[in-house]
């Protein structure tokens, strides 16, 4: 987890990948890129703890699938730790749920719901969360077929980052 107590955009994704187990950085790869393009900031800014807040589903890097991909986020860490982080970002004016992993933690009643179907209701789960799909090269096809995403829900995202990041 990255973050202060001053933090105002809260990003829950899913769990460190294999260059953030590397690095020690999260969204430290390309999946990093798209994601701040689409939110519209740089990496200064998105790395600055004192105005973007990271946490994940999982807390550490669960380790790679044999069939490829990392493996999904330990079960046990979100119920376990989110409940007991989240009350410290109490400047948090905007909470992001990246992937379907989020997502479900945070809207249950989604889970059996296809990704897009919840994606599509964005507007109806704002203004507590913003939905995303995890940003990851899998996405570029989604997007292609989705172009209500580039032009609706982008631009909504984008102005809703810009201000929970500046003063009013």
């Amino acid at each position: 987890m990255r973050g202060r107590p001053s933090s105002r955009l809260l990003i829950v994704s899913q769990a460190p990948g294999t260059r953030v187990h590397e690095t020690g950085l999260s969204f430290n790869d390309r999946s990093g890129d798209r994601l701040r393009d689409w939110l519209g900031i740089d990496r200064a800014i998105f790395y600055d703890e004192t105005r973007v807040a990271i946490m994940g589903m999982g807390f550490c890097y669960p380790g790679r699938d044999p069939r490829g991909g990392d493996l999904p986020p330990r079960p046990e860490c979100a119920p376990l730790w989110h409940t007991r982080l989240r009350p410290h970002l109490s400047a948090v004016r905007l909470t992001l749920l990246v992937g379907s992993y989020a997502i479900w933690h945070y809207l249950p009643t989604r889970r059996r719901q296809p990704m897009t179907a919840t994606l599509l209701e964005w507007r109806d789960i704002l203004p507590e969360y913003f939905v995303l799909p995890h940003p990851s090269w899998r996405t570029t096809a989604w997007e292609t077929k989705n172009p209500w995403f580039g032009s609706e829900l982008l631009p909504v995202l984008r102005e809703r980052v810009a201000a929970a990041l500046h003063d009013p």
